[in-house]
């Protein structure tokens, strides 16, 4: 009897593998939604919508890119989440809202480590200093100077609280003690807008709505957080080159999926995106962003989170920075 119930229990595991795995061999079989958690023209935006038509392209069906702005990506984050764990949506998160939002938000909807499978992260990169051509200085080390002689003064947007540039520019605060003001917006974009329009002094932005307005002289570029400089700007120098002693965090970007999204196709998008990573025109499309294409293991995205989180928490709680 023992042995008849064994036998049916393996039939039916195999029935259930096997009927998985064919599933996700037919993968997909429909349009599947690929949330973007900022305004359209900002680098997550561009990612996702780069690696939505790559992702269309291999599989044949569309990834349609759906742009959630909000509460520095939270809003996004959530519809993900509670999204059905069927494979047909998939979100691109900058890390900031892994990593930075839970020291930022009292109220969190979701649970960076344990709400999300994982795909794989797929770009990183830097920021760029940029200045309204108003402000009279040349360098990221002059600007210091500025802030140190006018404390309270400058202004510098992002593209809300808790994202990169806020971040980077709490870090610049404390480790210079210079006295600038925040000002956050709902995307970066809009942020470098008021930026064109002298509303405020500076930006730490992304490459994306940045270089255009550099390239035509409506804005002044300083330096790149980055160790290298930008293939998107060469002429600009890393902080490093500029005499400034500071090192700012990396933005980097994964893909994710809602908690219990099936294994098997967890694992036919991450080697869909190996190998997409690797084509020549998605590389000169990254570099023209100002970024590098990074391909992980699921894990390793688990892994960076643990590990970063609590530096980043470190610097946000020597900066003052409380939830709200």
């Amino acid at each position: 009897m023992k042995k008849k119930f064994s036998l049916r229990l393996s039939g039916v595991i195999s029935l259930i593998f096997t009927t998985t795995l064919a599933g996700a061999q037919d993968y997909p079989t429909k349009p599947v939604r690929f949330i973007a958690p900022f305004p359209p023209g900002g680098t997550t935006d561009v990612l996702a919508r780069v690696l939505a038509q790559k992702l269309g392209d291999a599989l044949g069906r569309q990834f349609i890119v759906e742009n959630r702005p909000g509460a520095s990506g939270n809003i996004g984050a959530e519809l993900a989440v509670k999204a059905a764990p069927d494979g047909y949506t998939l979100v691109l998160l900058a890390s900031s809202a892994l990593v930075i939002n839970p020291f930022l938000y009292k109220r969190m909807t979701f649970d960076p480590l344990n709400d999300f499978a994982p795909i794989s992260m797929v770009a990183a990169g830097g920021q760029v200093f940029v200045v309204h051509p108003s402000v009279p200085v040349r360098s990221v080390k002059e600007l210091i100077a500025l802030a140190r002689a006018q404390p309270g003064k400058l202004t510098f947007g992002s593209g809300g609280k808790g994202t990169p540039a806020h971040v980077a520019g709490e870090v610049l605060k404390a480790a210079t003690g210079i006295q600038i003001i925040h000002v956050p917006y709902k995307g970066t974009i809009q942020s470098v807008t008021d930026l064109v329009a002298g509303q405020i002094d500076m930006v730490l932005s992304d490459m994306v709505p940045a270089v255009p307005q550099i390239r035509a002289g409506r804005l002044r570029a300083l330096g790149v957080s980055s160790d290298q400089r930008s293939q998107a700007l060469p002429d600009v120098p890393t902080l490093a080159e500029s005499g400034v002693n500071i090192t700012i965090p990396q933005t980097w970007w994964a893909v994710l999926m809602p908690k219990a999204t099936p294994p098997v196709i967890i694992n036919r998008l991450n080697g869909e995106l190996a190998k997409i990573l690797k084509q020549r025109d998605v590389l000169e499309r990254y570099a023209s962003l100002g970024i590098f294409a990074v391909h992980t293991t699921p894990e390793k995205v688990l892994e960076q989170i643990r590990t970063e989180s609590p530096q980043i928490g470190k610097v946000l709680k020597s900066a003052g920075v409380e939830p709200e």
